[in-house]
């Protein structure tokens, strides 16, 4: 017998008060479980637009790296 119809045997032997208190656990370990995996936020392109400014020399050479050229 695989591992969940083992889980699933005994708790269908269970009478139906513990069987409530089965399903309350496990809904407390799927919300603790979730509270330490956050999904990732779905990310948007260009979210950020207009929020950074960027120096008008960025481009420009450093003087730090004049020997080097």
């Amino acid at each position: 017998m695989t591992e969940e119809k083992v889980i699933l045997s005994q708790i269908q032997q269970l009478p139906e008060q513990l069987r409530q208190e089965v399903l309350h656990y496990v809904e407390f370990l799927q919300a603790k479980y979730n509270a330490q995996n956050p999904k990732p936020k779905n990310r948007k392109a260009g979210s950020a637009k207009g929020k950074f400014k960027l120096a008008p020399d960025f481009d420009a050479p450093l003087e730090d790296f004049n020997e080097y050229m």
